[in-house]
């Protein structure tokens, strides 16, 4: 597969992959999540790589889901619960393949990093983020579940709780940091800087050990239940788009699309 919607180079073994959708603010649409996981299988059969960098191109990390339509016209049937979760299970499962990744995975995040940008980052092993970034949950009330099953394990349940019950709620990457969400927060003109000096740190530690050690942490958190916790998100969030709590926002981004949707929420 050519990657367009991502790009990955090497050097001095250190991998970066980018987001390359610069004009939508890298919003992740299904064929940049196909050429991600793409690339994620790359970087895993790459013996040169030790360390992978995901950053995005442009002004953002990633706006998250590409929400804007345009993807389908008439469809043969017609499209159930059961269809939905199991596109969401897909999602949850791409970021899963990323965390399983045996090379420490960096997120570099500048700019918007929203909704599904921020699973990405928390299944990444280190979070370093611009103080100035802004990361959160989606503007209007179209899910549930979903993004909060993920941060539930990064700022615990009642900051979690607090967020989600907005939509639309971010914070700055030096809350972010002070919530326990990213690892490290930097001046936004010292984030590549810092990320890189990092990674050639860790680039010198042998291969094992780094795979050893995230497999130990990880799994620790898996037996306190992460990978099932966030696999369930995309029951919740399923059954969110065919209730009753749906109808009317559906309805007003059938008619208005995604930014009159966001528009019309704002004003209520």
């Amino acid at each position: 597969m050519a990657l367009t919607n991502v790009t990955l180079e090497k050097q001095n073994r250190i991998g970066t992959l980018t987001l390359n959708r610069p004009e939508k603010l890298n919003a992740l649409s299904p064929t940049l999540l196909a050429e991600f996981v793409e690339a994620i299988d790359q970087v895993a059969a790459d013996r040169d790589i030790k360390v992978l960098i995901i950053r995005g191109a442009g002004r953002a990390f990633s706006t998250g889901y590409d929400l804007s339509g345009g993807g389908g016209g008439e469809r043969s049937k017609p499209f159930t619960i059961d269809d939905d979760r199991r596109i969401l299970q897909r999602y949850v499962e791409n970021w899963l393949r990323l965390r399983d990744l045996p090379k420490p995975v960096i997120a570099m995040v500048h700019g918007y990093c929203l909704a599904g940008a921020t699973q990405l980052c928390i299944c990444s092993d280190v979070i370093f983020v611009a103080e100035n970034a802004r990361l959160g949950f989606p503007s209007i009330p179209a899910g549930a579940g979903f993004v909060s099953a993920f941060w539930n394990w990064m700022v615990g349940p009642h900051r979690t709780k607090y967020l989600a019950f907005l939509p639309g709620s971010q914070i700055s990457g030096k809350e972010a940091e002070a919530m326990g969400f990213a690892t490290r927060a930097f001046p936004a003109d010292k984030l590549e800087e810092e990320t890189y000096s990092y990674a050639r740190r860790v680039a010198k530690v042998p291969a094992q050990k780094l795979q050893l050690e995230k497999l130990a942490i990880n799994r620790a958190m898996d037996f306190r239940g992460f990978r099932a916790s966030v696999l369930s998100g995309a029951e919740y969030d399923a059954l969110f788009h065919f209730g009753p709590g749906n109808e009317e926002i559906k309805k007003v981004r059938e008619e208005r699309g995604l930014r009159g949707a966001i528009q019309w929420y704002e004003e209520q």
